[in-house]
């Protein structure tokens, strides 16, 4: 047995519990670099408990849909954010925290030149590209300690597009 979850198109204001949306929405906060470059200024918010923020690189195998929502994981010691290195979307799971436990997954499509931040604790699927190459850059906390939980639903969810 299976629970359908449809996939939505991001907005700030659905992803908002969950994390930020990175674009460039709107007009540029301000010009910098003698006029010629909009700056979108601090458009997520990164919190760390300790360690500090490093950037990596994620090659994820694209993936099809309908896909098979088994597992959610959370990062307890600092947000991530996630940016793709191409003009493709991507799929993005979050559900929100019932005490300790992931509550009813979302899944959200981002739109052509958006990434996201996930807060610090926020469970979510893993990365999901829809189309090659599936590289992004990875802003997140590099340091010791337990950084990861884990959470396998004991009845998988089935992400699919809107009929």
């Amino acid at each position: 047995m299976t629970r359908a979850i449809t996939i939505e198109p991001i907005s700030r204001l659905a992803f908002a519990p969950f994390g930020d949306v990175l674009d460039s929405e709107g007009e540029p906060d301000r010009m910098i670099n003698q006029g010629l470059c909009g700056r979108f200024h601090d458009r997520a918010r990164l919190d760390f408990a300790d360690g500090r923020a490093g950037i990596s690189l994620f090659q994820a195998e694209p993936r099809s849909l309908p896909l098979m929502l088994e597992m959610v994981e959370r990062h307890p010691l600092g947000s991530q954010a996630f940016v793709p290195m191409s003009l493709d979307p991507f799929l993005v799971t979050v559900a929100p925290d019932q005490a300790g436990r992931p509550g009813r997954p979302r899944a959200f499509q981002t739109a052509v030149g958006q990434g996201i931040n996930f807060h610090r604790g926020t469970w979510h699927g893993v990365l999901t590209p829809l189309s090659e190459p599936g590289l992004f850059a990875v802003i997140d906390r590099i340091g010791e300690g337990a950084n990861l939980e884990e959470h396998w639903f004991e009845t998988p969810y089935v992400v699919e597009q809107p009929a």
